[in-house]
């Protein structure tokens, strides 16, 4: 078993008509504790890969195609505990994230408990994401993995290519329902189960367990006398939701509808909404890594120090990693899609892009212990983080005008590269990706080396040893 609990994750969707830019975008901050590095890689095509999986984790077993598709991935510093990959684009453009841990109620768990060696988060990117060309196609292959092999954890999965996102959730330990986001909307999650009435006559729009309506009707566990909430009768609605999931979906729904007056913990605000505009990777990057801001639950805010403490922000010391993953209108899926990856603490790092069709990765993004290393992407940007924490008002404006510079140079880099990549194809088309993207990171790592050797320098003046001396002694 982990050793860590992974049930700590924020989500967000973005159909392509939500988008200022008919991008399909999903993102999702990986929370696990404090210090737990991850790495950044890409896997080859291959079609003489491994035969079958086994985890390192719970013991899932299953076998796997020959044939497997590239793929970026996110895996753990370590494989003791399970590969955790994470997130990733694959060669044919489609986009998965895994997982949103999610709470079923003991009701459905009775009927239909967990399975301890079932698939679980660690598992499901590295057994579904190389072996499929469609985001639909990924739903129906992870709900047919979990329909036989079941889970051992309830979940949210996100899946995504330039036509579609879904949201794909499992409610017990066999069964599973999965909603198309709308093309004019957008959905943020927050550890809570949030797909809710499903509507078995469109499946254009919805997937599912083939047996998931036999299975309520025969335990009895539809508490409404007509249609199918799925929240209401796998999910829960408790304290902890109030405290520690709702109010993230509250501040996501305030962001992109700030109109709209809803209570900080209200149980009943929809999954699916239409923001009042147009929403771009900005807005996306921006929602994960909010805390609050502009409110008094801020925890580097002005609020009173209850509030400050009342609710669980969308990024915080635990973040391992945040990404979006972006999908846009380009015919070559290599072009189309970027990898918006931000290690360590989202609202103290920096999302740096990655296009998909890159053919690896810098070397510090391939390094990083559980003890910190300078020469570690992770630690990089987690030292600037901790560096800033004791002491944010004096040095919090110095990491906010980096992130800016840094984001204003990403932005004129995707422009001026598209334009370059629009005329290649093949070697040369991935050969300039990756240089590209390679010269994206390095940036980002120079910077943020600088930004630490500044704090460092400047925090001496901060020490509780002093004394104020009178010179001419």
């Amino acid at each position: 078993m982990s050793v860590t609990p992974y049930s700590a994750c924020t989500s967000i969707l973005i159909g392509k008509s939500a988008s200022v830019d008919g991008s399909v975008m999903i993102g999702r901050n990986e929370d696990s504790r404090p210090a737990w590095p991850k790495h950044f890689v890409v896997h080859p095509a291959t079609t003489n890969g491994q035969t079958g999986f086994e985890s390192t984790d719970n013991g899932f077993k299953m076998p796997l195609p020959k044939t497997a598709y590239k793929y970026t991935a996110t895996p753990e510093w370590t494989a003791k505990y399970g590969l955790f990959e994470e997130d990733g684009i694959n060669q044919y453009g489609v986009a998965m994230s895994a997982t949103e841990s999610t709470y079923a109620n003991d009701r459905v768990l009775a009927a239909d408990p967990l399975v301890k060696d079932g698939i679980g988060e660690e598992a499901m990117v590295t057994v579904t994401l190389p072996y499929v060309k469609t985001a639909r196609e990924g739903v129906s292959r992870l709900g047919t993995i979990i329909s036989h092999y079941g889970t051992s954890e309830s979940n949210g999965i996100l899946f995504a290519d330039r036509t579609e996102a879904w949201y794909f959730e499992t409610g017990s330990g066999h069964y599973w329902v999965a909603q198309r986001i709308p093309d004019d909307s957008y959905a943020v999650v927050a550890n809570q189960m949030a797909i809710q009435t499903i509507d078995f006559d469109d499946p254009a729009n919805f997937m599912w367990h083939p047996h998931i309506q036999e299975f309520v009707q025969q335990h009895s566990l539809n508490p409404q006398r007509t249609g199918f909430n799925f929240r209401e009768i796998f999910g829960t609605n408790n304290q902890m939701d109030a405290y520690y999931n709702l109010p993230r979906v509250w501040y996501g729904q305030k962001m992109f509808n700030p109109s709209t007056q809803q209570a900080t913990n209200s149980h009943v605000m929809p999954f699916i909404r239409q923001a009042e505009k147009l929403l771009s990777v900005e807005d996306a990057k921006a929602f994960l890594s909010s805390h609050f801001q502009e409110t008094t639950y801020d925890p580097i805010g002005s609020g009173n120090p209850v509030d400050r403490k009342r609710f669980r922000p969308v990024s915080l010391a635990t973040n391992q990693e945040s990404h979006v993953l972006q999908l846009r209108q380009y015919s070559q899926p290599e072009l189309s899609g970027i990898h918006w990856l931000a290690m360590g603490v989202a609202a103290q790092s920096v999302y740096v892009p990655f296009y998909a069709g890159i053919t690896e990765t810098p070397a510090d993004y391939q390094r990083g212990l559980e003890t910190y290393s300078p020469d570690s992407a992770y630690w990089v940007f987690k030292q600037a983080g901790v560096l800033v924490d004791p002491h944010y008002n004096q040095f919090g404006d110095q990491l906010k005008q980096t992130q800016k510079e840094l984001n204003q140079q990403f932005a004129c880099s995707v422009l001026q590269t598209d334009q370059q990549a629009k005329r290649l194809t093949g070697i040369e088309l991935s050969t300039l990706l990756t240089q590209e993207s390679t010269k994206n990171a390095e940036l980002a790592l120079k910077k943020y080396r600088e930004l630490s050797a500044k704090l460092i320098t400047q925090a001496t003046a901060f020490s509780p040893l002093r004394y104020h001396q009178d010179m001419n002694l």
